[in-house]
């Protein structure tokens, strides 16, 4: 099962994929698109339209990994932007598991002059 740790890069597609791509098809995405190597030390997330599948491209050792989650009733809550972003292990998990990352907010910022 793909769970990443904190440590490693995660970068997240956020343009819907044609989920026909297997390794050498987002092998090129991340070379052409993203202008990084596929072979870095790093975990590439794609993910289709309907935001019902996603695929997930890393180089392990010798090899290229694929890994493919298809949600058989829901949706995965993806970005609405137009560019790539990054992640750590903890926030993927957490997008894996159904959760909104993008929408969640932290508490105001306070700023104190002096204390009373």
């Amino acid at each position: 099962m793909l769970r990443p740790g904190n440590g490693i890069q995660v970068f997240l597609y956020a343009e819907p994929v044609d989920m026909r791509k297997s390794i050498d098809g987002l092998s090129l995405l991340v070379k052409q698109e993203l202008d990084l190597s596929p072979y870095m030390d790093a975990l590439f997330v794609f993910c289709n339209r309907g935001r019902d599948k996603i695929k997930c491209l890393c180089w392990e050792r010798n090899g290229l990994i694929v890994w493919y989650k298809r949600l058989e009733k829901q949706r995965f809550r993806w970005p609405r932007l137009d560019e790539t972003l990054s992640l750590n292990g903890q926030e993927l998990n957490w997008l894996l598991d159904g959760f909104d990352i993008f929408n969640n907010q932290p508490h105001s910022l306070v700023h104190f002059n002096s204390v009373s």
